[in-house]
């Protein structure tokens, strides 16, 4: 399994950002695909900002992110998306992509992780 993050960037608070992460030679049927941040302050995050599972689209966002980010997926294409409004400084941090094999919803101790993409809110 790999797992490609990209769209990361430089966003003014208040702004939008749009991460993708691209799930290839994935073999299992059941999984939670989601997404966690991480900082030099805090490290990375054990709970996900947000996760979606693989079968039916089950969604869980931590409570920071509810309202403002958005799960959502290509299915087709294998692709998991994370839109972010109304980013603030808060939200800086590298975000990373990851997955856990499960039948179940499960936004922690993922299985496998992606490289991350850096995401900076600045004026």
């Amino acid at each position: 399994v790999q797992l490609q993050a990209s769209g990361g960037g430089l966003v003014q608070p208040g702004g939008s950002l749009t991460l993708s992460c691209e799930a290839s030679k994935v073999t299992f049927d059941y999984y939670t695909i989601g997404w966690f941040r991480q900082t030099p302050e805090k490290g990375r995050e054990a709970v996900g900002v947000a996760c979606m599972s693989s079968d039916d689209g089950q969604t869980y966002y931590q409570g920071s992110a509810k309202g403002r980010f958005t799960i959502s997926r290509d299915s087709g294409n294998n692709i998991y998306y994370l839109q972010m409004n109304n980013l603030q400084a808060e939200d800086m941090a590298i975000y990373y992509c990851g997955l856990k094999t499960t039948w179940a919803l499960k936004c922690y101790d993922m299985d496998i992780w992606g490289k991350g993409t850096p995401v900076t809110v600045s004026s």
